[in-house]
């Protein structure tokens, strides 16, 4: 099991998480240490699928300004279909995490590919559960990984975004 420093938070809306990502931005943290876990609620829309072709999302629900700009910025993104949680988009390193959890590399009994995820990066099972019931009422989770002295920063920066939630897990 790979053991890391993350800082994760809880926002209740992308525009929330947006501007946390725009303070951690500007403080000179490290955009390819971060991942984004959340929902595209788009039933205002009539969204029902999403494909990609040439590297070109074609269909976008609501919050597609959104995740079109994290995707861009931030390393690695997916789309899945994660049963009890629904639809999840995700950026960040979480992404090569969870694929593979859903290779089977890892596994943790209780927990959706999601939390089997993060549980290998250390994180404590109660703050997992916590972070799915988030997910599951249309929350974002925001993770950032770095060093023990990053991570202090990054609390900081994160604490003065007033998220729902903030965690720093060593």
């Amino acid at each position: 099991m790979i053991k890391s420093n993350s800082v994760v938070a809880i926002y209740p809306s992308h525009t929330a998480t947006e501007a946390a990502i725009n303070a951690l931005q500007e403080s000179g943290f490290d955009m390819k240490k971060l991942s984004i876990i959340g929902r595209d609620h788009s039933t205002d829309e009539h969204v029902v699928g999403y494909y990609n072709v040439g590297d070109q999302m074609n269909v976008w629900g609501k919050t597609g300004a959104f995740w079109s700009g994290q995707w861009e910025s931030l390393e690695g993104s997916g789309f899945f279909w994660v049963p009890s949680l629904g639809p999840l988009l995700v950026a960040g390193p979480l992404v090569s995490w969870i694929v593979r959890a859903l290779e089977g590399a890892t596994k943790v009994e209780g927990l959706s590919v999601i939390g089997s995820s993060l549980s290998s990066q250390g994180m404590p099972r109660d703050s997992i559960v916590r972070y799915e019931a988030a997910l599951k009422t249309g929350k974002f989770v925001l993770i950032a990984y770095c060093s023990p002295k990053n991570a202090i920063n990054a609390q900081e920066v994160l604490d003065r975004t007033e998220p729902e939630s903030l965690e720093h897990h060593q």
